[in-house]
């Protein structure tokens, strides 16, 4: 009798972790087919900042600030963000040295906390890089040079980081070592040329022959005999120039953008939001 008691208790155990299993199992199985089936979502915001750029571009849960104007425009990049509920930026990345893309820097990273700065290798000089180094010696903040494709991920939103192939060029040397930010999200992709001219433009288009759905033109809109062939095969429906009443974009520009049938946004009409739900892309001007 004790042994059959025995056995029915065993028996008895046993049927019901077989039962556990089998619940885990099919609930493992389910959880995968639930998070595939969501698209991931991003918002950029494009400051009208003159002929500078700044972009902050959020996911979900994570900021990534894009180059920050000029001397002066950290305090309104900050602004911004704290409308926004964001206080520390997952990545700055600044595409070049130039003033008008390094000049708020300081003052960002003395106002938000940022994990990781990534800063190209190439030169850098006048007021405005003084300010920047000495802000990180400051500071204590050590950036990432990148000098290979560095990647990192989002939210499901994949950031691309290419650098140039070279850490100095004969033409235009501070514009050609220029970053260039390519982002995914979902079926949706976007490209951030910085300020990069013919030699790094014609790098970028040998190298990468995907399109694209939006593109960041490179230079504040200055024609480049290489916009030609990026243009073409990239074939983006929108194209954004950070530009300003006093700098406008170039006309020549603007005709082969029209040619090829993109709609173009221009911030010195006012800042831009473009939002992408991972399936397509839309963008408006932003009340001030």
């Amino acid at each position: 009798m004790k042994k059959l008691r025995n056995l029915s208790l065993w028996l008895l155990a046993a049927a019901l972790l077989l039962s556990a299993c089998g619940g885990a199992g099919k609930q493992s199985q389910t959880a995968p087919e639930q998070e595939s089936g969501q698209q991931p979502q991003l918002q950029v915001f494009f400051f009208s900042c003159g002929k500078a750029d700044a972009m902050l571009l959020t996911t979900e849960h994570g900021a990534v600030l894009l180059d920050a104007g000029n001397k002066g425009f950290g305090k309104e990049i900050l602004a911004y963000c704290r409308d926004k509920g964001i206080y520390s930026l997952d990545y700055l990345i600044l595409s070049h040295f130039d003033k008008d893309h390094i000049g708020g820097a300081p003052r960002v990273l003395q106002g938000l906390p940022v994990r990781q700065l990534l800063q190209p290798d190439g030169p850098g000089e006048g007021s405005a890089w003084e300010n920047y180094a000495a802000a990180l010696q400051e500071l204590g903040v050590e950036p990432v040079t990148v000098r290979e494709d560095l990647s990192f991920t989002l939210d499901g939103v994949r950031f691309t980081v290419n650098p140039p192939k070279a850490s100095n060029y004969a033409d235009s040397a501070a514009n050609n070592v220029s970053l260039i930010v390519s982002v995914e999200c979902g079926d949706c992709r976007l490209l951030f040329t910085g300020d990069a001219e013919n030699l790094r433009l014609e790098e970028w288009t040998a190298a990468h022959r995907e399109r694209c759905d939006f593109i960041k033109m490179p230079h504040h809109g200055a024609w480049h005999r290489a916009l030609e062939p990026l243009l073409t095969q990239a074939q983006p429906s929108y194209a954004l120039i950070t530009c300003s009443d006093a700098e406008p974009e170039e006309a020549k520009t603007l005709r082969k953008l029209e040619k090829l049938d993109v709609q173009v946004f221009l911030t010195r009409l006012g800042p831009v939001l473009l939002d992408c739900d991972g399936r397509s892309i839309s963008l408006h001007y932003v009340d001030k």
